[in-house]
């Protein structure tokens, strides 16, 4: 089950390694071995569950988007929140990211949902729950992502100042209690998927994000994938 073991980039490795070693992990950790076991399909694969902090270094982290769980569609999750692999299918969820994105800074459509190239310009495209079961959504919450998460945001939220926080529907909302307000910004809005309502729609959080960072002398996210 070597492909569970948790690889993470050196920086996050530096400040998170004391959770790896919770017994709340190691219980997780058991957990994913398990499944495996039972022959049960996990997604992302195991080299991608840390995906996120592969893209985004500690030092480099300026905006957080936070999602729920992975996709848990066939070739779907590739460890990044809202993002799917190159020559996958926007779902519908991040097809609702992409209309505002046109609609706030007049940005094309993309046709890919690939967004490592906002994590690679230090935007934390961050899940709460890193796993989940094919075909089986939310199957692999409560089982000790969460606190690992919670931890993540905690970290940034103590050891940085002048991140962005974006928190998309009740669930991500949640996590606002791990953040210091007085040093961060904290940017909420309904979810993007359609069950929403399109409530999510007129945000305009990718315009008051760049003027967030730029306010702070930080080079603004170019949020053009084409």
């Amino acid at each position: 089950m070597s492909d569970i073991k948790p690889r993470i980039e050196a920086s996050w490795n530096l400040r998170l390694q004391g959770e790896f070693k919770a017994p709340y992990f190691l219980s997780l950790k058991e957990f994913l071995v398990s499944e495996k076991l039972k022959n049960k399909t996990i997604y992302p694969p195991g080299n991608k569950i840390f995906s996120a902090f592969d893209h985004t270094s500690f030092d480099n982290v300026k905006v957080v988007l936070l999602g729920q769980d992975p996709y848990h569609g066939t070739g779907q999750a590739h460890g990044l929140s809202f993002s799917v692999p190159d020559g996958i299918k926007p779902p519908p969820s991040l097809a609702n990211i992409f209309k505002e994105l046109n609609t706030d800074l007049g940005i094309p459509i993309p046709k890919k949902g690939n967004l490592e190239k906002w994590a690679d310009q230090g935007v934390l495209l961050l899940n709460a729950t890193l796993t989940v079961q094919a075909n089986n959504p939310g199957s692999h919450q409560k089982k000790g992502w969460e606190q690992f998460t919670d931890a993540v945001i905690k970290t940034i939220s103590e050891k940085k100042k002048g991140v962005v926080f974006l928190l998309w529907g009740n669930f991500a909302k949640k996590k606002a209690e791990q953040i210091d307000t007085t040093k961060h910004f904290v940017l909420t809005a309904a979810h993007p998927s359609p069950l929403a309502g399109g409530a999510f729609f007129g945000c305009k959080h990718f315009s008051k994000t760049n003027e967030l960072l730029i306010q702070q002398g930080l080079k603004p996210i170019d949020w053009s994938l084409e």
